[in-house]
């Protein structure tokens, strides 16, 4: 990661590993001259050679014991009686200290799928929300030694980062206010964000975080339904009444200007309010036909 939290006790470092195919030759090798003394000491029948023999072998046994394998995107942590003395991220075949204690710690890229959660959001509104968080380990000394299951750590805190996240703002809103419906990509954006910050601690990296359901809580969802429609109809009659104005000043003014009626004020209501009435309405205008005059 880009910076290292400064409560940390343990940073990563590599340490040097011998090859694996080598020291099988060389353990192949210690085995049969064990062999060839023991052999020897008995056929001379020398003590020491038998002893050095038996020696040369169980020394040759317990080296079989440093052997160990890296497969690719994964680290080994070697502890040496509980002391960490580095990781090798090179795959392939190691021998080393057979006292060393190996820790394979995988480096690929998780799925965290996480639960849906009921959280009441900023406006105190009860709201289902989870979200996919992509995450890897990057530090692994953090991630073995300073939280103690890293897995579970990861876990735990992005249900908290989600909870807090979603409490800190409301499902919906005006579209100047930021809102879990409304501004996905900034709230993805400061999700990622605040995991980061969580699981620093544990070396962990966020690749990805995004929520994938939002949803209000069922007790209250049909009635938020009914509100987002009621508001969807106002600002639609809103909409078509503000047009309808225009059309009728546009109607008021082109006939002044060409002189087709001349009409007093009491029949400018008039045609006003049957424009309106027209424009406005949800149905269609049943027309009636006037045989008489303009004021009959």
């Amino acid at each position: 990661m880009s910076k290292v939290s400064q409560t940390t006790t343990h940073k990563e470092k590599s340490i040097t590993t011998l090859p694996g195919g080598v020291m099988i030759l060389v353990i192949l090798a210690a085995l049969a001259a064990s062999v060839i003394l023991f052999i020897l000491g008995l056929g001379q029948h020398s003590v020491g050679l038998i002893v050095g023999a038996v020696l040369l072998f169980l020394v040759t046994m317990l080296g079989l014991g440093g052997f160990f394998v890296v497969n690719p995107n994964e680290a080994v942590a070697l502890l040496l009686f509980g002391n960490y003395k580095g990781t090798t991220r090179q795959d392939g075949f190691h021998w080393a200290n057979p006292f060393l204690r190996a820790i394979k710690v995988s480096l690929r890229a998780r799925n965290l799928n996480g639960e849906r959660l009921k959280v009441n959001d900023s406006s105190g509104n009860p709201v289902e929300i989870a979200v996919v968080v992509v995450w890897k380990v990057q530090e692994t000394a953090h991630a073995l030694f300073e939280v103690d299951d890293y897995e579970e750590y990861v876990h735990t805190q992005s249900e908290s980062a989600v909870r807090h996240l979603a409490s800190a703002y409301a499902y919906d809103g005006p579209e100047d206010q930021v809102t879990l419906r409304g501004a996905t990509d900034e709230i993805n954006e400061r999700l990622h964000k605040e995991l980061d910050e969580r699981l620093e601690r544990a070396g962990v990296e966020i690749i990805e975080a995004r929520i994938s359901h939002l949803a209000y809580a069922p007790e209250i969802a049909q009635a938020m339904l009914q509100r987002q429609q009621a508001s969807a109809v106002v600002a639609a009659r809103k909409l078509i009444v503000e047009g309808a104005v225009g059309m009728v000043e546009m109607a008021l003014e082109e006939l002044g200007q060409k002189e087709l009626v001349t009409l007093d004020n009491e029949k400018k209501a008039t045609m006003v309010s049957n424009l309106l009435v027209v424009l406005c309405s949800e149905h269609a205008a049943q027309p009636v036909v006037n045989t008489g005059t303009l004021y009959q």
